[in-house]
């Protein structure tokens, strides 16, 4: 009998502590604050615009062939090795040779024609000289039939032929001039014919425009180039390493907000735990569209003294909009909760509903300030939300630039530690797990008394 009273106060005991473990459970729930809040800090902000782009030369030279053929063999950089990638030259250093047989051949052709153009001017003066010795003969024959005149002694057909054997004598002599002068022009054509030739001969020889490094060799030896209307591309030469560019892509809705000289902090995979500043050189005008979406092409130069910086790398950028320091700050979520209308005060609903009410285009009451211009910002508003036991009420405040994680406010009643509402709080928040539930397993009704909470100001 005593062991069953005693198993019976027992289970009696154990049922009332389960009760009132229920009953203080659902008490303090029903105590609890009704929402998440977090505190306005005082910090600095740094608000940025992100896009991805391509690490890029400063100034590339693309070496091409003007003339057709094989590749023989590459010349020597500047230290003694074959011209590959990587390689440093100066203005001037051969890179390859192409086959030139064909081209000397032609340059011996056409110094063959051009002896053979000089030789005829040489044969066009001798006929000249001959023409005009024939001339000043017949000259003196024609001079001493004039004296005669048609006689007895000089016959009326040798009077006529004296006559047109000067007229002939001169007319040859024009000729002899005109051949002259065909055969100096038959020399400079030939001359024109050389020159090109030799000059056919030397593009044989690729150089090196400028000194810089080679980023790209595009033949080997052996390799046929054929130049037709585009000549082809041999070799790729940076001329500076020390100066890059990053060719970001910026999204049109972003691009009123890139500046020239704007301050730019990319990183790029090859050192993901290393920073690289730049600024903005210029934005190009000419946009690219892509399903839809258009984009400007924005260059940022960068000092690149250490060589770390490799061409054609892909970079992370951040455009710095604005840097405030000492400024109030906020959690984003407490801008975009919006409470339900039964959790807005009762005298705080009635003000926002007659606000709503009112014509958009009412009368300015007088003093009021006036419309922002085109050339100034217009000012931004927002309300955040202050407990108020079970209620919530509105404070209006001014939105100022954002980073992602935080918004710069200020306006009348906003102060340091003032306590702003990020959303309502979930019932089952502080419920303890079941015993032996597997920590690693997602608890969907379970979260965070305050995951939206701050700890201090994300610098970038």
């Amino acid at each position: 009998m005593k062991s069953i009273l005693g198993f019976a106060l027992a289970l009696l005991m154990a049922g009332g502590g389960f009760a009132g473990w229920h009953w203080y459970r659902r008490d303090g729930a029903a105590d609890a604050p009704p929402f998440r809040t977090a505190a306005v800090v005082r910090g600095d902000l740094v608000a940025t615009i992100g896009a991805t782009g391509t690490v890029e030369p400063e100034e590339v030279i693309d070496v091409g062939a003007q003339v057709a053929g094989a590749i023989n063999s590459f010349g020597r950089d500047a230290a003694g090795r074959l011209v590959d990638y990587g390689s440093q030259v100066d203005d001037g250093t051969v890179l390859a040779q192409i086959d030139d047989s064909l081209y000397q051949a032609d340059v011996a052709l056409a110094n063959a024609q051009l002896e053979q153009a000089k030789a005829g001017v040489l044969r066009s003066e001798a006929d000249l000289t001959q023409f005009k010795a024939k001339r000043e003969q017949a000259k003196r024959d024609w001079e001493r039939a004039e004296k005669l005149g048609p006689s007895d002694a000089l016959a009326q057909v040798d009077y006529d032929a004296y006559h047109s054997a000067f007229e002939v004598a001169g007319a040859n002599v024009a000729v002899g001039e005109a051949a002259v002068v065909q055969a100096r022009g038959a020399v400079a054509q030939a001359q024109a014919a050389l020159d090109r030739a030799q000059r056919s001969l030397g593009y044989c020889t690729i150089k090196a425009p400028v000194k810089g490094v080679i980023i790209d060799r595009r033949v080997n030896i052996g390799q046929t180039v054929v130049a037709s209307l585009n000549a082809p591309s041999l070799f790729l030469i940076a001329k500076d390493l020390k100066r890059m560019q990053v060719w970001v892509s910026v999204n049109e809705a972003d691009i009123g907000s890139i500046k020239a000289g704007q301050p730019v902090r990319f990183t790029v995979d090859a050192y993901p735990n290393r920073a690289f500043h730049g600024e903005v050189n210029k934005v190009r005008l000419n946009a690219a569209m892509t399903q839809n979406v258009v984009t400007y092409t924005v260059e940022v130069t960068t000092d690149n003294s250490s060589g770390r910086l490799l061409p054609y790398l892909t970079a992370n950028a951040q455009f710095e909009i604005s840097h405030d320091e000492n400024v109030l700050l906020v959690p984003n979520a407490a801008l975009r909760w919006t409470p339900p209308a039964d959790r807005i005060e009762p005298a705080a609903r009635a003000e926002l509903e007659a606000a709503r009410a009112k014509p958009p285009h009412a009368k300015r009451p007088a003093g009021a300030a006036k419309e922002p211009s085109d050339h100034e910002e217009p000012v931004r508003r927002a309300n955040l939300w202050i407990a108020d036991g079970a209620f919530v009420r509105p404070l209006s405040v001014v939105v100022g630039p954002t980073d992602g994680t935080f918004t710069e406010i200020s306006g009348d009643g906003v102060a340091e530690g003032t306590v702003v509402v990020l959303g309502e709080a979930r019932a089952d928040a502080d419920r303890p797990a079941p015993a032996g539930a597997n920590p690693f397993t997602p608890q969907f009704n379970r979260g965070n008394a305050n995951p939206g909470g701050t700890s201090g100001t994300q610098k970038q």
